[in-house]
């Protein structure tokens, strides 16, 4: 009976662990894309916020990385580094967003000049409340309700496991 529910638990976490992986990784290669064509369209393809988007796209995977470790005989849950991660993630996206605010203020600027006419800073002003208003908002709610989701269904995932987890020890003892 304990090897069946070793096997039926390891069973779940082998099943769990790449969807909660894939799934992390896809909301967060999605967001990248919606935020770069966002950023394209509005800014313009050569945009430096676009290399800081694609570099902090590569550093959450990396603290990803550091939770779910990809190895070549599978996938390895370091449950330890999630606090550690969420705030090491909660920092680099600070520094990202203040360096793509920056680039924003700095290349809206440039276009208002070259614009000419009027006040270049009402112009990145104006130009700063346009793209916050239109795409950013829907983007931030689309995303938000996505993760929400995501989040409650890894939750109930986490909580069958550790279920299942506390039954196998007990039956051990």
């Amino acid at each position: 009976a304990q090897r069946e529910q070793a096997k039926d638990y390891q069973a779940e976490l082998r099943s769990a662990l790449p969807w909660i992986d894939e799934g992390a990784r896809s909301r967060v290669e999605k967001g990248r894309v919606a935020l770069d064509k966002i950023i394209a369209k509005e800014v313009g393809e050569s945009s430096n916020m676009r290399s800081r988007l694609t570099k902090l796209d590569a550093q959450l995977k990396a603290q990803m990385n550091r939770i779910i470790e990809h190895r070549t005989d599978g996938l390895t849950f370091h449950y330890k580094a999630i606090d550690q991660v969420r705030a090491d993630g909660q920092q680099l996206v600070n520094q990202a967003m203040g360096g793509i605010l920056q680039d924003s203020i700095n290349e809206m600027g440039a276009k208002a000049v070259l614009k000419g006419g009027g006040n270049p800073l009402q112009g990145v002003m104006g130009s700063l409340g346009g793209l916050q208003e239109k795409d950013f908002q829907q983007f931030g709610k689309d995303q938000e309700k996505d993760f929400q989701q995501f989040g409650k269904d890894v939750c109930s995932r986490v909580v069958t496991l550790e279920d299942s987890r506390k039954a196998l020890v007990g039956s051990l003892k």
